[in-house]
């Protein structure tokens, strides 16, 4: 279940993703698979090549798209997830979701 986030803000990062540009999205998120984290990143890119390799800069296994038809993905949490944010210099979203 996702919530904390607005609609401008997903239809951004669909359109972002759509434009094939690398799309960030953090919102919080519960799933009883992962009781120990409460947020998520979807980082999306339509342009299959160039998400697999903004993946390989960070360990992310191609494997681990979640290959949306509009929509290709990576989920982020936990560790990696505050890690790649950092990085990529998405602080607004680290004080946000208090990460």
């Amino acid at each position: 279940m996702a919530f904390g986030l607005k609609r401008a803000e997903l239809n951004e990062w669909k359109q972002t993703v759509t434009s094939g540009k690398i799309a960030f999205l953090t919102h919080y998120w519960l799933d009883e698979r992962f009781p120990n984290c409460n947020t998520v990143t979807k980082v999306g890119c339509n342009d299959l090549d160039k998400l697999i390799a903004w993946g390989e800069k960070y360990q992310l296994s191609p494997d681990w798209i979640h290959h949306d038809k509009t929509y290709p993905h990576f989920d982020l949490f936990g560790a990696k997830q505050k890690e790649i944010l950092i990085k990529e210099g998405k602080h607004a979203q680290i004080q946000r979701f208090h990460l």
